[in-house]
Parts: structure tokens; sequence; C-alpha cells
């Protein structure tokens, strides 16, 4: 006798293992409580393993469970990404994308634009914040994936490297000022550590003018000529100035960017975004 995974049973496989309860699996598929035990029913009986313990406080995967778990994400998004491209309707739905300030300045408007030439149907919500606010909001689930910073030379999945600049006003001689006045991110932000530790090495002295996770207002100090600041390079605006390291100010690190996803086994949406981005970016 053949046996087959059917994809609706799947579908709601995923959506109790995750919800951990037949209320909210139910109300994401759009089925009865009593519907769902009856699909499990028929996957445990088709694997002839026990799929899923439940308790007093709702339902967690068996280790067979798990292992299906994983199955069911990459078969689902093979399914979905097959359905959309022959059908030609292409992927639907809302996701929420997080990003740095000076990577959305940089390279959201070409991100969005092409993402959405080929899946009109698709929201995306975006949030603007450091690499370490988008980190925790992944960890909260409070966002579906992120493109980030990452001061690791040797971190997976770098899709480019960007060198961290100092940049100033057109007009001013700021970086020669004693002690230097600096425009820094938030003191937990790889900007305001990179330039702290290499002003420290080399024994400039310096003064925080201004720290903050909000660019506008890092840009206006610097272009009111009052402090300096550290941006990636593909950030500078066309109005500032890169200042060339040397004997006043020391060379500065490069940053790789990477995609996080909130979940490790993320929607085939999710998925898709990210794979655009992993295409994307790296030409930008």
């Amino acid at each position: 006798m053949t046996r087959h995974l059917d994809i609706d049973l799947l579908r709601s496989f995923v959506a109790i293992a995750e919800g951990r309860t037949l209320g909210r699996a139910a109300a994401k598929v759009g089925r009865t409580q009593a519907a769902l035990s009856m699909q499990v029913r028929k996957l445990e009986a088709l694997l002839e393993q026990p799929l899923l313990l439940r308790s007093g406080r709702g339902v967690t995967p068996t280790l067979h469970g798990e292992r299906l778990l994983a199955h069911a994400h990459a078969i689902l998004r093979q399914h979905d990404a097959a359905l959309a491209d022959l059908s030609g309707a292409g992927l639907s739905g809302t996701l929420c994308f997080g990003c740095p300030e000076d990577y959305a300045a940089a390279f959201l408007p070409a991100i969005l634009r092409s993402f959405a030439g080929r899946h009109p149907q698709v929201f995306v919500e975006v949030v603007c914040a450091p690499t370490p606010r988008l980190e925790e909001k992944l960890r909260r689930h409070a966002l579906d994936l992120a493109l980030v910073s990452t001061a690791d030379e040797q971190a997976p999945g770098v899709m480019r490297r960007e060198a961290l600049v100092w940049v100033g006003n057109r007009h001013d001689e700021a970086g020669a000022r004693e002690p230097l006045q600096l425009a820094l991110g938030d003191p937990d932000t790889l900007d305001h550590r990179a330039a702290r530790e290499r002003l420290d090495a080399a024994g400039r002295p310096y003064r925080i003018a201004y720290a903050a996770g909000s660019m506008a207002g890092l840009l206006a100090v610097v272009r009111s000529g009052q402090a300096i600041a550290v941006l990636t390079q593909a950030a500078v605006p066309d109005d500032l100035r890169i200042l060339p390291p040397g004997e006043v100010l020391p060379a500065l690190p490069s940053v790789g960017l990477v995609v996080k996803t909130a979940r490790a086994r993320p929607s085939a949406l999710v998925e898709q975004f990210a794979e655009h981005l992993r295409g994307i970016v790296p030409a930008l």
C-alpha cells in the first residue's frame, strides 16, 4: 500500500505544533478543533507514530513530531513556491521586516520595489531600528526577519561587507578638534563601539556630543558642524564627506550584513523575502 503525506494534513499539523494549542491552530487554519484533532489522528495512523503530547496546558510535539515538523516546513515551502510560480498568482500576505536606518536609506527602496514587482500581493511592514533593538524584536517574534550588522568576521551567511567610515560636514574641520566631538548611535551599536575602541587604542581624546538611535538626529548634529559620526560607507549622504583615516583619525573596521529570521523554520513568504534579500543586497 502506497502512503502519501497530504498537504492539508501537514499544514494543520504545523499550525498545531507551533501554536501549542488547538484553539490557536483552529483560528489560524480556519477549521474546528474537532477537525484538527481528526487530522492529527490520521497523520499518526499513517505514520504509525505518536506526533503530539497532550496536556492541560496544550500540546507539544513528540520526538517523531519534531522530525515531521522539519520535513513539513520544507515540503510546504516547496509546495507553495511551486504553486505560486506555476499559477502566476504569486505569494500573498503580510510580513514584518526590520532594517537599520542607514541600510534603509541605502538599500530599502530597491529591495521593496523589486520584491513588489514579483509579488504584488505581499504587504511588507518595515521597522527601522539599530541592530541590537532589531535582534531583541526577533527574539520576541515582533519581527519576521531583519537585515542586521555583525562584527564577527567568521559569521555565517554574510552577504556583503561594508566599511565603517568617519563622516563630517563638508565645510567644517570638526575632525581636527581637541577633544574630538562625536555623534554616535546607542552605546551597544557597532558604530559606537568601533569608534571608541579605535580612538582609545590610538590615545586620541574625544567627547560624546550626541548618542542615540535616531539617524535623523545624528545627521543633524554632523550637518551642524558640531561633531563627526561613524556610518557604513554606502549610507553616507551626498552633502557630507568621508574623512580619511590617518594621523588624526584611526582606521575603522568593516561590518557584515546578514539576514536573520525570528523562527528557525520560517514560512514560505518569509523564506522568499529572505532569499530575495540574499540575491539583491550584494549587488546594491
